[in-house]
Protein backbone atom coordinates (compact mmCIF):
# COMPACT_ATOMS: atom_id res chain seq x y z
CA UNK A 1 0.00 0.00 0.00
CA UNK A 2 1.55 3.19 -1.06
CA UNK A 3 1.52 6.35 1.11
CA UNK A 4 0.14 9.43 -0.50
CA UNK A 5 2.27 12.46 -1.03
CA UNK A 6 0.12 14.41 1.40
CA UNK A 7 0.75 11.95 4.19
CA UNK A 8 4.47 11.84 3.47
CA UNK A 9 4.64 15.61 3.66
CA UNK A 10 2.74 15.63 6.93
CA UNK A 11 5.03 13.02 8.46
CA UNK A 12 8.04 15.00 7.33
CA UNK A 13 6.70 18.11 9.03
CA UNK A 14 6.01 16.19 12.26
CA UNK A 15 9.50 14.74 12.24
CA UNK A 16 11.00 18.20 11.63
CA UNK A 17 8.91 19.65 14.46
CA UNK A 18 10.08 16.94 16.82
CA UNK A 19 13.68 17.62 15.87
CA UNK A 20 13.22 21.34 16.48
CA UNK A 21 11.66 20.70 19.87
CA UNK A 22 14.49 18.33 20.78
CA UNK A 23 17.02 20.94 19.75
CA UNK A 24 15.26 23.59 21.83
CA UNK A 25 15.27 21.28 24.84
CA UNK A 26 18.97 20.50 24.32
CA UNK A 27 19.78 24.17 23.81
CA UNK A 28 17.84 25.10 26.93
CA UNK A 29 19.64 22.46 28.97
CA UNK A 30 23.01 23.58 27.61
CA UNK A 31 22.21 27.23 28.37
CA UNK A 32 21.12 26.32 31.90
CA UNK A 33 24.34 24.36 32.34
CA UNK A 34 26.39 27.31 31.10
CA UNK A 35 24.52 29.72 33.39
CA UNK A 36 25.12 27.46 36.39
CA UNK A 37 28.82 27.18 35.53
CA UNK A 38 29.08 30.94 35.16
CA UNK A 39 27.44 31.49 38.54
CA UNK A 40 29.79 29.01 40.19
CA UNK A 41 32.74 30.71 38.50
CA UNK A 42 31.62 34.11 39.77
CA UNK A 43 31.11 32.75 43.28
CA UNK A 44 34.54 31.14 43.22
CA UNK A 45 36.13 34.32 41.91
CA UNK A 46 34.57 36.32 44.77
CA UNK A 47 35.86 34.03 47.53
CA UNK A 48 39.58 34.81 46.97
CA UNK A 49 38.74 38.51 46.83
CA UNK A 50 36.98 38.31 50.18
CA UNK A 51 39.94 36.40 51.60
CA UNK A 52 42.33 39.05 50.24
CA UNK A 53 40.40 41.84 51.99
CA UNK A 54 40.42 39.91 55.26
CA UNK A 55 44.13 39.20 54.86
CA UNK A 56 44.88 42.87 54.20
CA UNK A 57 42.82 43.89 57.23
CA UNK A 58 44.63 41.42 59.46
CA UNK A 59 47.98 42.63 58.11
CA UNK A 60 47.05 46.27 58.72
CA UNK A 61 45.97 45.49 62.28
CA UNK A 62 49.26 43.67 62.92
CA UNK A 63 51.26 46.60 61.54
CA UNK A 64 49.27 49.06 63.66
CA UNK A 65 49.91 46.96 66.78
CA UNK A 66 53.63 46.83 65.94
CA UNK A 67 53.81 50.60 65.43
CA UNK A 68 51.98 51.19 68.72
CA UNK A 69 54.42 48.91 70.53
CA UNK A 70 57.42 50.67 69.00
CA UNK A 71 55.95 54.07 69.88
CA UNK A 72 55.44 53.04 73.50
CA UNK A 73 59.02 51.77 73.66
CA UNK A 74 60.35 55.03 72.19
CA UNK A 75 58.32 57.06 74.69
CA UNK A 76 59.64 54.96 77.57
CA UNK A 77 63.23 55.34 76.35
CA UNK A 78 62.81 59.11 75.98
CA UNK A 79 61.32 59.38 79.48
CA UNK A 80 64.28 57.43 80.91
CA UNK A 81 66.71 59.66 78.96
CA UNK A 82 64.98 62.80 80.27
CA UNK A 83 65.15 61.58 83.87
CA UNK A 84 68.80 60.59 83.49
CA UNK A 85 69.68 63.95 81.94
CA UNK A 86 67.91 65.86 84.71
CA UNK A 87 69.78 63.82 87.33
CA UNK A 88 73.14 64.44 85.64
CA UNK A 89 72.37 68.17 85.35
CA UNK A 90 71.48 68.33 89.05
CA UNK A 91 74.74 66.57 89.93
CA UNK A 92 76.73 69.00 87.77
CA UNK A 93 75.09 71.99 89.46
CA UNK A 94 75.63 70.48 92.90
CA UNK A 95 79.21 69.31 92.34
CA UNK A 96 80.33 71.57 89.48
CA UNK A 97 82.72 73.52 91.70
CA UNK A 98 84.37 70.38 93.09
CA UNK A 99 87.18 70.50 90.51
CA UNK A 100 87.99 74.15 91.22
CA UNK A 101 87.93 73.64 94.98
CA UNK A 102 90.21 70.61 94.66
CA UNK A 103 92.74 72.67 92.69
CA UNK A 104 92.61 75.49 95.26
CA UNK A 105 93.30 73.23 98.25
CA UNK A 106 97.12 73.45 97.78
CA UNK A 107 96.81 77.25 97.82
CA UNK A 108 94.97 77.05 101.13
CA UNK A 109 97.78 74.88 102.46
CA UNK A 110 100.32 77.53 101.38
CA UNK A 111 98.31 80.29 103.05
CA UNK A 112 98.11 78.37 106.31
CA UNK A 113 101.88 77.81 106.27
CA UNK A 114 102.46 81.50 105.49
CA UNK A 115 100.27 82.55 108.41
CA UNK A 116 102.07 80.14 110.72
CA UNK A 117 105.51 81.37 109.61
CA UNK A 118 104.56 85.06 109.78
CA UNK A 119 104.30 84.78 113.56
CA UNK A 120 107.86 83.47 113.77
CA UNK A 121 109.56 85.64 111.14
CA UNK A 122 110.31 89.35 111.29
CA UNK A 123 111.50 89.46 107.66
CA UNK A 124 108.84 91.56 105.95
CA UNK A 125 110.29 91.12 102.46
CA UNK A 126 110.32 87.32 102.77
CA UNK A 127 106.71 87.39 103.98
CA UNK A 128 105.68 89.67 101.13
CA UNK A 129 107.43 87.47 98.61
CA UNK A 130 105.68 84.38 99.99
CA UNK A 131 102.26 86.02 99.73
CA UNK A 132 102.95 87.08 96.15
CA UNK A 133 103.92 83.50 95.24
CA UNK A 134 100.69 82.21 96.73
CA UNK A 135 98.67 84.87 94.90
CA UNK A 136 100.31 84.05 91.56
CA UNK A 137 99.71 80.35 92.14
CA UNK A 138 96.03 80.99 92.83
CA UNK A 139 95.61 83.22 89.78
CA UNK A 140 97.33 80.65 87.57
CA UNK A 141 94.84 77.98 88.70
CA UNK A 142 91.87 80.27 88.09
CA UNK A 143 93.15 81.37 84.69
CA UNK A 144 93.37 77.71 83.68
CA UNK A 145 89.66 77.51 84.54
CA UNK A 146 88.92 80.40 82.16
CA UNK A 147 89.07 83.37 84.55
CA UNK A 148 90.26 86.68 83.07
CA UNK A 149 90.95 89.93 84.89
CA UNK A 150 89.37 93.18 83.65
CA UNK A 151 91.84 95.96 84.42
CA UNK A 152 91.01 98.69 81.88
CA UNK A 153 93.20 101.69 82.78
CA UNK A 154 93.59 104.13 79.87
CA UNK A 155 91.07 102.13 77.82
CA UNK A 156 87.84 103.63 76.41
CA UNK A 157 84.98 103.34 78.87
CA UNK A 158 82.76 100.34 77.98
CA UNK A 159 79.56 99.71 79.89
CA UNK A 160 79.74 96.02 78.95
CA UNK A 161 82.80 95.61 81.19
CA UNK A 162 83.09 98.78 83.30
CA UNK A 163 81.08 100.48 86.01
CA UNK A 164 81.77 104.19 86.44
CA UNK A 165 81.96 105.15 90.10
CA UNK A 166 83.44 108.61 89.50
CA UNK A 167 83.93 111.24 86.81
CA UNK A 168 87.20 113.16 87.05
CA UNK A 169 88.77 115.89 84.90
CA UNK A 170 90.87 114.43 82.10
CA UNK A 171 94.47 115.69 82.07
CA UNK A 172 94.38 115.86 78.27
CA UNK A 173 91.80 115.94 75.52
CA UNK A 174 92.63 112.44 74.27
CA UNK A 175 91.85 110.93 77.71
CA UNK A 176 88.27 112.17 77.82
CA UNK A 177 85.87 109.25 77.92
CA UNK A 178 88.64 106.86 78.95
CA UNK A 179 89.27 104.99 82.21
CA UNK A 180 91.74 107.02 84.27
CA UNK A 181 91.73 104.85 87.36
CA UNK A 182 90.49 101.38 88.32
CA UNK A 183 89.40 101.10 91.94
CA UNK A 184 88.43 97.42 91.79
CA UNK A 185 89.35 95.02 89.00
CA UNK A 186 86.59 93.17 87.22
CA UNK A 187 86.57 89.53 86.20
CA UNK A 188 85.04 87.43 83.46
CA UNK A 189 84.83 83.68 83.04
CA UNK A 190 84.99 82.40 79.47
CA UNK A 191 83.83 85.81 78.16
CA UNK A 192 80.98 85.99 80.69
CA UNK A 193 81.34 89.01 82.98
CA UNK A 194 81.33 87.98 86.63
CA UNK A 195 82.03 91.45 87.96
CA UNK A 196 82.35 94.81 86.24
CA UNK A 197 85.50 96.78 86.90
CA UNK A 198 84.77 99.82 89.09
CA UNK A 199 86.47 102.76 87.40
CA UNK A 200 86.90 106.53 87.27
CA UNK A 201 86.27 108.05 83.86
CA UNK A 202 87.85 111.22 82.44
CA UNK A 203 85.60 114.07 81.35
Amino acid sequence: MQMSKKNKHKMSENFQSENDQEKEVLNGAEQEKNDTAQEEKEENSQEPQEETVETKLAKSEAEAADLKDRLLRQMAEFDNYRKRTMKEKAEIILNGSAGVVTDILPVIDDLERAIANSAKSEDYNALKEGVELIYNKLMHILEQKGLQKISPKNEPFDTDFHEAIAMIPAPSEDLKGKVLDCAIDGYKLNDKVLRHAKVAVGE
